[in-house]
């Protein structure tokens, strides 16, 4: 009977093949809490024990130290302006060791966790090529590579010129041909005797988009490595393989720039018969043929550092600098924070940071713990990058003209711009979305999927037996299990608390039972064509993703002490999130083109759907409390929107906002009742500061309390006024056609 099923399943190519490359990504990096959802029946418990850590005394103390004099040492207008980096920020990342935070002490680093990296990268990221500078050496790259895989040889080598920022390396993958498919580099390596009879590696390549490539001046290269004479002993194709490449070597270029959006150092690489020796392959002659293998396992990590940091730094930037705006910006004689329309949109990034954040932290400790989930650190990159994007703009149109005139006062503008570059790099979010978070999770995180399709391509009768079986009575139960807790809206979920969250951790219950259910259905009945299927994949991680963020969220909550006052937040996250999952969902379910069931799904299923939703969202009644949440100065506001560096009062943007809003509050009391007095005809004046005389005579204020309104007046102002530049300033005719230096030849820091 098996055997019979084994045959027609190969026959009718129901489930998808598995090349090499992609085996090499599934096998790559573990499965963590993302099997728990394709489970149907989470273990609330064992995720909410997870560890939720803070940073040692040591990162700390580097993120309030070197971390924070660094901000106000960039000038962020004049380097946005020029794109130089200055040589005393050169020399002061250099002192400091901002290039070896991933690298041993032993080797002359700071030998940090995942998450102080990712703390430091957060806090900088507003910094361009500044902050690029400091991501690169401390994620994928040489240094991370060394780490895992080099010999010993390499390690003493490069690591402490790594550190020390003597090396400033980039990273060579992508190419005209290969972009979001890396596996198909055309870029080669062939193995040859030079004349003194040692193996060699000659190169020609021609890479693009490659980050810190026009300043760098150690290349960790991808090639396809071709060894003809098979003197490695690989054969004579042995695959994809990482080397090391140092500038000045003969035919390799460096130095040109690319010009992205958010502008940093970025640009091309080209190697016309480059030749290292075989010593310089990571991992020496056992790395030939391992460079897939080695990119799988460290992006499973990888992903969950460098970009979401970019992304939760948007959303904390629009959240620091939205709250405090709305409250010192007045129309119609109250704080436009105040207006409803507005409130929605602070709601809205008050609730989402505070999201983001409990996702980077949760995910940064479970890599600091050892895990390596290529699926959740997917989810992080593809989702903090999009909702960054999204709530930066949400800022923006808040903050209206002040977001938009550009100068050193914009405080959004610079994120709003640079946004799509992370979006972009590291696997385009179409991708990842529609490919790699459901393609991938749900034959690697699925219980049996992967057992099964290992026993369908080695035709193992009694391996498909075992898997089909296991699978089987899986569907079964989450099939009886999603039914029960619909009908009672999951309170057969066993909770991990019982407080008012409980709910939540109810409703997840019953959201994965019934994803798990589906993409077992996709899976037998969509089956091989799913890679095609990036649309209803698509659906399927969006799911995946809010569930995460809803376990994220309540993890925060309880970590931090399950703070009465942060209750509305998570409210509104959970509701949110739930909703994101219900309408994922439903557009499952309206587009599961199968025959018959199909039909069920789309009009019986759907109406079940809408009746008996997960969520319908926050109501409009919960966002005054959200948005509140960031727009009083306090212990909550930090909790939201803070870790972004403290500015002077008097540093342009950020500085002279957060001024303007601290006196703006203290003088609030005291300005109510000038205003009230007014309203009830008390005193006679046109407007509130030709009113305080009046106010002080009548005893309605102190003179103390007319200075601090006179005080924060004045730095309302102030603070809401936009940059202004001359007909000098403003045109840029040295960079017209008659000049005749290139003037962006100006851009590379030599």
């Amino acid at each position: 009977m098996f055997a019979t099923l084994l045959k027609k399943i190969n026959d009718a190519k129901l489930l998808p093949k598995i090349s090499d490359t992609e085996r090499h990504a599934l096998e790559a990096g573990s499965v963590w809490i993302d099997g728990e959802f394709f489970s149907g029946n989470p273990d609330f418990r064992a995720m909410m024990a997870e560890a939720y850590p803070g940073l040692s005394e040591e990162e700390q103390a580097f993120l309030d130290g070197p971390v924070e004099e660094l901000l106000h040492r960039v000038d962020g207008w004049k380097l946005r302006e020029t794109r130089r980096i200055p040589d005393d920020i050169w020399q002061f990342l250099r002192d400091k060791g901002f290039f070896g935070m991933i690298i041993p002490k032993e080797y002359g680093g700071s030998g940090f966790s995942v998450l102080a990296r990712s703390a430091v990268m957060t806090k900088t990221s507003g910094l361009g090529p500044v902050g690029t500078l400091i991501v690169i050496p401390n994620t994928l790259g040489a240094a991370e590579l060394l780490l895992e895989y080099g010999t010993q040889a390499q390690k003493d080598k490069y690591l402490p010129g790594l550190a020390s920022g003597e090396y400033v390396p980039c990273f060579g993958l992508t190419e005209p041909t290969a972009g979001s498919d890396a596996a198909s580099i055309k870029a080669e390596g062939v193995v040859f005797k030079d004349d003194d009879g040692e193996a060699k590696i000659r190169l020609n390549f021609s890479k693009r988009y490659i980050t810190l490539a026009p300043i760098a001046n150690i290349v960790s290269l991808a090639c396809s490595l071709h060894d003809p004479d098979n003197l490695l002993g690989k054969g004579e194709f042995p695959g994809i393989t990482v080397v090391m490449l140092e500038k000045g070597m003969d035919g390799l270029e460096l130095g040109d720039h690319h010009l992205p959006i958010g502008a940093f150092d970025n640009g091309p690489i080209y190697g016309k018969d480059v030749v290292a020796p075989v010593e310089n392959i990571i991992g020496g002659v056992d790395g030939a043929g391992q460079g897939w293998r080695m990119l799988m396992e460290q992006l499973g990590g990888g992903r969950a550092v460098s970009l979401p940091a970019s992304g939760v730094a948007l959303a904390k930037t629009s959240a620091a600098a939205v709250g405090p705006y709305s409250i010192v910006r007045e129309q119609f004689g109250i704080p436009i924070g105040l207006m409803e329309g507005v409130e929605a949109k602070i709601a809205r990034i008050a609730a989402l940071t505070y999201t983001l954040e409990s996702a980077r932290i949760y995910v940064c400790a479970g890599v600091d713990n050892g895990n390596h989930p290529p699926v959740i650190s997917a989810i992080l990159k593809q989702q903090t990058t999009e909702i960054g994007q999204q709530l930066v703009t949400d800022g923006m149109d808040v903050m209206a003209g002040a977001g938009v005139m550009q100068g050193p006062n914009n405080i959004l503008g610079g994120g709003y711009v640079g946004a799509p570059v992370s979006i972009t790099v590291e696997g385009a979010n179409i991708l990842t979305r529609t490919l790699m978070i459901f393609g991938q999770g749900a034959v690697r995180c699925h219980p049996y999927a992967l057992d099964t399709l290992n026993a369908v391509q080695a035709d193992d009768v009694p391996a498909f037996r075992k898997a089909i079986l296991g699978w089987m009575g899986h569907s079964v139960k989450n099939f009886f299990r999603g039914i029960l807790r619909g009908v009672t809206r999951g309170w057969t979920v066993r909770t991990p608390v019982n407080d008012e969250t409980a709910q939540y951790f109810r409703k997840l219950g019953w959201a994965s039972s019934r994803f798990a259910f589906l993409t077992d259905l996709a899976m037998f009945l969509i089956g091989g064509k799913l890679k095609q299927r990036g649309k209803i994949s698509g659906r399927f991680s969006d799911a995946l993703s809010w569930m995460l963020f809803g376990v994220t969220t309540l993890r925060r909550f309880q970590a931090e002490g399950s703070r009465k006052e942060d209750l509305p937040v998570v409210h509104w996250a959970l509701r949110y999130s739930l909703q994101q999952v219900q309408l994922a969902f439903e557009g499952i379910y309206a587009n599961f083109d199968v025959p018959v069931l199909g039909w069920i799904l789309r009009y019986p299923g759907r109406f079940w759907l809408k009746i008996n939703p997960l969520s319908t969202g926050p109501r409009d009644s919960m966002d005054r409390a959200v948005a509140a949440s960031i727009q009083a100065p306090g212990a909550q506001y930090q909790r939201v929107a803070g870790g972004m560096g403290t500015p002077r009062d008097d540093e342009p943007g950020m500085g002279r906002l957060l001024n303007a809003w601290r006196l703006v509050s203290e003088a609030q009391q005291a300005t109510m009742q000038v205003r009230k007095a007014m309203h009830k005809k008390k005193i006679q004046a046109p407007s509130l500061l030709e009113a305080l005389d009046s106010a002080v005579g009548v005893g309605v204020i102190t003179q103390d309390d007319a200075a601090k309104i006179r005080k924060a007046e004045a730095a309302r102002l102030e603070a809401i006024q936009v940059d202004t530049f001359s007909a000098e300033e403003y045109y840029k005719d040295e960079v017209s056609d008659n000049i005749e230096e290139p003037p962006f030849a100006r851009a590379a820091n030599q």
